[in-house]
């Protein structure tokens, strides 16, 4: 299947394209063409290693995205349909899928169906405590009826898959009656805590994202504690018995990778777990450039994360490169082992601050040695060619190294 061998590139349209913050109130809204702005960037994504666009909200809404007011619309602060097409005519002519963002548990107040909100025993349900967020009542027929024939007509214009927003608030019954399976479209909720192999279950969904796994490895580098990535990875391994989840390092909702990291030498570290471990794995726009970003909970809490771009990647600062060729390095390693998709992952050798990772496929194996001490450190490992300390690798002082079997 198609996506064991996905790699995306996440980006937000909105930000990415500099739009504004609120739509202009208008019966007629003035069209801005920014859409094509994100084919200047298809390039650069195949070059990263990429072979998909995850595409932020790009359906008419109120402000960020997530308040939409009408699904079959594109939102005319990024530009229309014949955009859209453009976009999706040159990714699949360059090989790329393209994801699009589906929120389908809330939307916006000025939605045309305030009929179909869901009211709870103090009036309207939002979502999360956001006013200008109303949760959608997912036992009328009349949202599966609707939900069903967005997909449906997306999926037509040549969609390939779907991030399923707040999937987590969703039933997931819901989904599995709603879900087309008409094309080879590939269907993942974000779901952020809880059962994800249940939930995935009772969906019908093809994946989730790996909360609990992001976690585990920016937490474990700042602590110094390998204990606890050996932990989530033992847990990981059990998902994968039911699902590849979708894996990822940093997100659109998520403090940067660069920021979030106490050391930011230990950013290759992190990188190498994400492209080492099984998932379907997602690079967020920027973070390949190590771009900086603290999420805030507060209005505008996001802003920081969901930065403007250039017009072409030409105009990057030179400063990103470094990380840029890193990414192809790691994601290279991913693409001529592409079984590691659905590679179980041991932990060999372990201490708080070093931990050897060996992920297999019959009788290949790829190693990973991460070291976050302030000294070198020798691994001694009984299943490979190193089996005495003279011989055993050493990995420098927060460092981190790869060995394979071919």
């Amino acid at each position: 299947m198609w996506p064991d061998h996905a790699i995306w590139w996440q980006l937000y349209p909105l930000g990415f394209t500099g739009a504004e913050p609120a739509a202009a109130p208008s019966e007629v809204p003035t069209v801005v063409h920014r859409l094509p702005q994100l084919e200047n960037w298809l390039d650069y994504a195949i070059n990263l290693g990429c072979s998909g666009l995850l595409l932020g909200p790009v359906f008419a809404a109120e402000t960020h995205g997530y308040d939409t007011i009408d699904h079959f619309r594109i939102d005319p602060r990024l530009g229309d349909d014949a955009d859209f097409d453009h976009l999706i005519a040159g990714a699949h002519a360059r090989g790329l899928r393209i994801a699009l963002d589906g929120v389908f548990n809330h939307v916006a107040r000025s939605f045309a169906h305030p009929e179909w909100f869901r009211r709870g025993a103090d009036g309207l349900a939002t979502f999360e405590g956001h006013e200008h967020l109303v949760a959608l009542d997912h036992e009328r027929p009349e949202v599966a009826q609707y939900v069903g024939d967005v997909l449906r007509f997306w999926n037509a214009r040549g969609v390939d898959a779907w991030r399923l927003d707040a999937a987590y608030a969703v039933p997931p019954e819901f989904w599995r009656s709603v879900l087309p399976r008409d094309r080879d479209v590939w269907y993942f909720g974000e779901v952020i805590h809880g059962d994800y192999a249940a939930y995935v279950e009772k969906s019908g969904l093809d994946s989730v994202t790996q909360y609990e796994l992001w976690k585990a490895i920016w937490s474990s580098l700042n602590d110094r504690n390998f204990f606890e990535l050996s932990y989530a990875l033992g847990r990981h391994n059990a998902l994968l018995d039911t699902f590849v989840p979708q894996t990822f390092v940093g997100n659109h909702d998520v403090t940067r990778l660069a920021t979030r990291l106490d050391d930011e030498r230990h950013v290759g570290h992190a990188l190498a777990i994400l492209f080492l471990v099984g998932g379907v794995p997602s690079v967020y726009a920027g973070d390949e450039q190590a771009y900086r970003g603290l999420k805030e909970d507060r209005a505008g809490g996001d802003d920081a994360i969901r930065p403007g771009f250039p017009d072409t990647p030409a105009e990057l600062a030179p400063y990103g490169w470094p990380t840029y060729r890193l990414h192809q390095e790691l994601i290279g390693l991913r693409r001529r082992h592409p079984w590691l998709t659905r590679a179980r992952t041991t932990v060999e050798q372990l201490t708080n601050e070093t931990i050897a990772l060996r992920s297999t496929h019959g009788d290949e194996w790829v190693l990973l040695l991460l070291n976050v001490s302030d000294r070198d450190q020798h691994f001694v490992l009984d299943r490979d060619q190193h089996s005495s300390r003279a011989e055993a690798p050493v990995v420098p002082a927060h460092g981190w190294k790869f060995l394979t079997s071919s």
